[in-house]
């Protein structure tokens, strides 16, 4: 089993593939779980850019994407059936009926009668294979989750969007107005009055400022008037 997952040369090969409408052969590594050691085809490579899990693999009737640690290169013959040889002939005793049937595999093979040549020797039975898991269903994979962030901090709003752990908007700053309006779609009692509040302050304030400025502005403008007049 192939443990160490598609190298960047690999996966470029791989697509090329795909682009010649070939369908690859890959092994599950260990890292995809209760699917390793399978064999699938890739069909199709998305966006990298987009998510991980770029490489979409046909596994029996299902189509699931995987990243390139969770497969490899499969190894030739791969997922091929043997052919299967012919039974041998071979005599067993008759055995008395039975009302409910024996599992073979439990029953240890019946011996021939000592000094009774006509019989041949039964080959014994070989058990079955231990710890062979058998495959489950495998759910198909969910995006992961969207979150967006409306931020107040240092007298300006901000939006940011994250899906999982990748960032899909930094920060950026918003009007008041568009905020008050994100902030109204969020049926949640006391947070639009406390956005009302917060704009309420912001308002307040820019009066005062204006307020001072209109003051500093008016006495700027008187004594201009007095300089003038000495001149």
């Amino acid at each position: 089993m192939a443990g160490q997952g598609l190298s960047t040369e690999e996966v470029a090969g791989i697509r090329e593939a795909v682009a010649a409408g070939r369908k690859p052969r890959v092994v599950f590594t260990a890292s995809a779980g209760q699917m390793a050691g399978q064999v699938g085809q890739v069909v199709a490579l998305t966006d990298p850019e987009v998510s991980d899990e770029f490489v979409v693999v046909r596994f029996g009737r299902d189509e699931l994407p995987f990243s390139p640690a969770d497969v490899a290169v499969a190894p030739r013959g791969a997922g091929r059936r043997s052919p299967v040889e012919p039974a041998a002939d071979v005599e067993v005793p008759a055995e008395p009926v039975v009302a409910e049937p024996e599992f073979v595999l439990d029953t240890p093979a019946p011996r021939p009668a000592e000094g009774d040549g006509s019989a041949r020797p039964v080959e014994a039975v070989k058990p079955a294979r231990r710890g062979a898991k058998p495959v489950k269903a495998v759910k198909p994979k969910v995006p992961a989750g969207l979150t967006v962030t409306l931020a107040y901090a240092e007298g300006e709003w901000t939006v940011a969007a994250q899906q999982g752990a990748k960032v899909l908007a930094k920060p950026y700053v918003v009007k008041p107005a568009e905020a008050l309006r994100m902030v109204g779609l969020v049926d949640v009692p006391g947070v639009h009055e406390t956005v009302e509040q917060i704009l309420a302050a912001e308002r307040a304030e820019a009066e005062r400022q204006a307020e001072k400025l209109r003051s500093e502005l008016a006495e700027v403008e008187a004594r201009l008037a007095e300089l003038r007049e000495a001149g």
